[in-house]
């Protein structure tokens, strides 16, 4: 109870104490987002699940990882070079696409989501695993004020990549290592459960 009081905490001061973002220009982001469809899709809704979907992806969240990329603060070989040459006016303009887009479920393994939506919602008491929604909301779309993403209807694969990843160490870029903490914390089956239930969100 008291880790989900700090986590709520936590949010409310981030987003109290966060700057506005100046708002990128969708038209411009079409424009230059052709290099993206080839993995993400025109729509934002890619059909390959180890790339994740960017339909109505908060803006401030995707200028952070694109800027991420850049950095190598997050590492990926790709991405990395997808986002060398990019400027912060060219990152605000492809998130401002993107953020216009609208996302659709993935598909789920049925026998996973009941274990998934018991973590998501409600964590795990006994071994201090935090509940999902308390920052990503119930349906999944997050807190853009506070920076936590939209996770609904994402891929299985990629949500569990990426879990996997906070869980060893591999991705470090999350705020206050919270996703590294919870995730340290989860079982694989937890992990899977909760990527499946996510992608059932809308």
């Amino acid at each position: 109870m008291k880790f989900k009081l700090l986590v709520a905490v936590f949010g409310l001061v981030l987003s109290a104490s966060t700057s506005a973002m100046a708002a990128g220009d969708a038209a411009a982001g079409e424009g230059k987002a052709a290099a993206c469809f080839g993995c993400h899709m025109p729509d934002g809704n890619s059909v390959v699940d180890q790339f994740p979907k960017l339909a109505g992806q908060h803006e401030k969240y995707t200028v952070k990882q694109l800027s991420e990329f850049k950095s190598m603060k997050r590492k990926n070989d790709i991405m990395l070079g997808m986002a060398a040459a990019l400027t912060d006016e060219d990152m605000a303009d492809l998130a401002a696409y993107f953020a216009s887009k609208t996302g659709t479920p993935a598909m789920a393994d049925d026998s996973k989501v009941a274990l998934g939506q018991d973590i998501y919602r409600g964590g795990n008491m006994t071994s201090g695993v935090a509940a999902c929604m308390g920052c990503h909301g119930p349906d999944g779309a997050g807190n853009p004020a506070a920076g936590y993403p939209s996770l609904a209807g994402q891929h299985p694969a990629y949500t569990i990549a990426q879990l996997n990843a906070f869980h060893d160490g591999t991705r470090d870029n999350d705020q206050a290592s919270m996703m590294r903490n919870i995730t340290a914390r989860m079982t694989k089956d937890e992990i899977e459960a909760v990527a499946n239930y996510i992608a059932t969100l809308k």
